[in-house]
């Protein structure tokens, strides 16, 4: 059987190619792609043929953010049918390694996820019109909801984990700041939980039209009119919760300034080394505190998902065939475009 690919080999050459694939050996499926979304870590990889010390170093298949039909199963595999339909969680940690051990499973010392250059060899990603994987990176999804929309469970996790590393959010005063994919859906996931104010920040009008869309009741352009949010920093703070989702410098001490004490800073955006103000954060006992990947939020995210209880639908921005794939990430990587775009696949 023949499948067709979206391979990256180096910054700004992507080819869709044709490749070998198997059957379904035990414990495996067969799934026919319909949906994969671009990340920002896609955006890297094409724009710049990596990110920090991460560099691509072979050809590798992008793409982690993907929902499909399970096609054809296994030998043993059960809780999963032919034409069901399914998001495929990128993440596979080895289940053994003294963190998996503990239920850190996000921390696997070995952790192989699918469309990432970290290892060497690189992990193969789900940007690709079929693909043989694990059954347990299955999640069935409801048939009533689009594939687009399933093809949004990994990025919904991310922001489920961040939810859930920030505690208790009912009634709470939050800002998120970018409103990029991962910023509006903490905007969402905060609505969901119960919080009271939802504040979102970004330089761009559309993803915060986006933003708004999914939950947040303020929206501001800090490009524009940057003053807006000095009335947070007012009595040493507003917000109870920020979820930082920009990774740039200016956006953090920003959101430092105007949390209130005690507050919880949660850091989603990933950046390099920045300065930070210490002196804020020891003087109002900020929590500030990290958020990598998911484990259980991905089954929670499919299931989120299908009922709608969380509507991705307004982040969804285009959608390209594979063999535009070009398009596509140039898109993406245009703010003043788009959101989420997806590539669409022929399995």
């Amino acid at each position: 059987m023949q499948t067709r690919v979206c391979r990256l080999y180096a910054a700004a050459d992507i080819r869709i190619e044709t490749t070998e694939l198997g059957s379904p050996g035990a414990g495996e499926v067969l799934v026919a792609l319909a949906a994969g979304g671009i990340c920002g870590s896609d955006l890297h990889y094409y724009k710049d043929g990596g990110f920090g010390p991460i560099r691509v170093k072979e050809p590798i298949i992008l793409g982690h953010e993907a929902a499909g039909v399970v096609v054809e199963l296994g030998e043993g595999v059960t809780g999963l049918t032919v034409g069901q339909h399914v998001a495929l969680n990128p993440s596979r940690p080895c289940n053994a390694c003294s963190y998996c051990s503990e239920g850190l499973y996000q921390h696997c010392l070995n952790m192989r996820f699918r469309g990432s250059a970290m290892r060497f060899p690189h992990e193969q990603g789900l940007f690709r019109d079929r693909i043989v994987i694990d059954a347990g990176q299955c999640v069935p999804v409801s048939d009533t909801v689009s594939l687009s929309e399933a093809a949004c469970s990994e990025p919904l996790a991310v922001c489920l984990h961040a939810r859930n590393n920030a505690g208790d959010l009912s009634g709470k005063r939050v800002l998120v700041t970018g409103a990029g994919p991962i910023g509006a859906l903490c905007a969402a996931v905060s609505a969901e939980a119960g919080a009271s104010e939802i504040v979102v920040t970004d330089l761009q009008d559309v993803p915060l039209k986006v933003a708004e869309a999914m939950g947040a009741t303020e929206t501001i352009n800090t490009g524009r009119n940057a003053a807006a949010m000095d009335r947070f920093s007012a009595d040493k703070g507003h917000f109870d919760v920020v979820f930082e989702c920009s990774a740039a410098q200016p956006a953090i001490r920003g959101a430092i300034e105007a949390i209130r004490p005690r507050g919880t800073l949660v850091q989603v955006g990933v950046t390099g080394d920045v300065a930070l103000p210490v002196n804020l954060l020891v003087g109002k006992e900020i929590a500030f505190r990290g958020s990598h990947r998911f484990h259980p939020e991905f089954a929670q995210a499919a299931e989120a998902i299908s009922s709608r209880s969380i509507d991705v639908r307004p982040m969804i921005s285009q959608s390209f065939p594979v063999e535009d794939a070009l398009a596509a990430f140039e898109t993406a990587a245009d703010r003043t475009r788009a959101v989420k775009v997806h590539l669409t696949f022929a399995g």
